[in-house]
């Protein structure tokens, strides 16, 4: 098995001030890292999340192990969500899939894990058919399908339904000033004592539909506001917000509701110490980006892209995660309706943490169904 090696991947313009490197903004890139197994090119993957790291994944040595050659590849928004648009992530995307293809794989697949998956999901819809021709904000994406050369399979694990319903499921209801993190309703507070675990189906309801409700008016605020900035003269034409306590699902502390075999708490700690904290998901953002990934005119949902799709897929659930759940399984699997299958990674937790044993696992599941591609 060779080295470490590194792929540097030059990529179309995006938005202005998309990175604060001039460097970047005038010759943007991105970065992967990748082992070659020994021998013929064959088999590649891609394992790619919209802002994480990915280029000391888990996976990249044991497929390298499996004559499968992983790379993990970073997008341009990695570790900064701020501005991101998952239209131009999936371009990304497709530019790490035109390094591999022009390196000689005969076969290429996605492996979606966690935020990923969606990612994976959106990528291959829109590189079948592309239909992703502006941004929920309205502007063109200016996306080809030469950005977009379609893949022969795709691999979820540990998958999250994407970033649209993470905020649906995960935005605290209580919150009664957006400008004011502190600011809490104990009649929607999961946290409040007084709300014991486990929770009454009345709380839960009321609980959702604020959630709901709480998200809706942050969209149209959104909708509206860049409506401002647009039809006013010299105004920009976005502008970034906060959106204060985004970690509030009951199934962090309540294991009777979607029960697996996870443990209390959240995949970053407690859950509400996350819910308070000054970094989490969606914390910081833009208009245009909010519109993107974490609200409902997102186009990047994940089970509703990956029916679009006609290739083979994998999907992993590892039954200790504490943010995906059997109902998190099952939406995947109907989406992907005949073409799916699925394997439980019993008792793995969101990163397999502390579980070598439990990479391999996975990485010998994902190893046979990308050779039997």
């Amino acid at each position: 098995m060779s080295e470490l090696q590194l792929a540097v991947i030059e990529v179309k313009p995006g938005a202005a001030m998309e990175s604060q490197s001039g460097l970047q903004m005038l010759r943007p890139r991105i970065y992967g890292a990748f082992r070659a197994p020994l021998g013929p090119k064959k088999i590649a993957a891609i394992v790619m999340h919209p802002t994480s790291n990915f280029m000391g994944h888990y996976l990249i040595g044991p497929l390298a192990e499996r004559g499968i050659c992983c790379m993990g590849l970073n997008s341009r928004y990695a570790g900064n969500d701020t501005v991101l648009l998952m239209e131009r992530a999936i371009q990304d995307l497709g530019a790490g899939v035109q390094d591999l293809r022009a390196a000689g794989y005969e076969k290429v697949f996605l492996i979606g894990n966690s935020g990923g998956a969606a990612l994976a999901s959106f990528y291959q819809a829109q590189a079948e058919k592309l239909t992703a021709t502006h941004f929920p904000d309205g502007d063109p994406t200016h996306l080809h399908p030469i950005d977009l050369p379609p893949v022969d399979g795709i691999a979820l694990c540990a998958a999250h339904l994407g970033r649209t319903r993470l905020m649906r499921d995960w935005i605290d209801p209580s919150v009664t000033d957006e400008h004011d993190p502190l600011s809490v309703n104990p009649e929607l507070d999961m946290y409040d004592p007084r709300h014991r675990v486990p929770y009454d189906a009345d709380f839960l309801a009321r609980f959702s539909a604020a959630q709901k409700a709480r998200l809706d008016r942050i969209e149209q605020w959104c909708v509206d506001r860049l409506a401002l900035l647009r039809n006013t003269p010299g105004a920009p034409r976005d502008q970034a917000f906060i959106v204060y306590r985004t970690h509030a699902d009951p199934r962090c502390v309540d294991l009777s509701l979607d029960t697996n075999d996870r443990l209390p708490g959240s995949v970053w700690g407690d859950a509400r110490q996350v819910n308070y904290s000054a970094n989490a998901m969606g914390r910081t953002t833009s208009l245009t980006a909010f519109l993107s990934q974490w609200s409902s005119r997102s186009q990047a949902d994940g089970p509703t892209n990956l029916a679009r799709t006609t290739v083979p897929k994998l999907l992993l659930t590892y039954t200790g995660d504490q943010s995906t759940f059997p109902s998190t399984r099952d939406a995947w699997l109907a989406a992907g309706g005949a073409r799916i299958r699925n394997v439980d990674i019993v008792g793995g937790n969101h990163y397999l943490s502390g579980q070598p044993e439990l990479v391999l696992q996975a990485a010998d599941a994902i190893a046979e169904f990308a050779h039997a591609l």
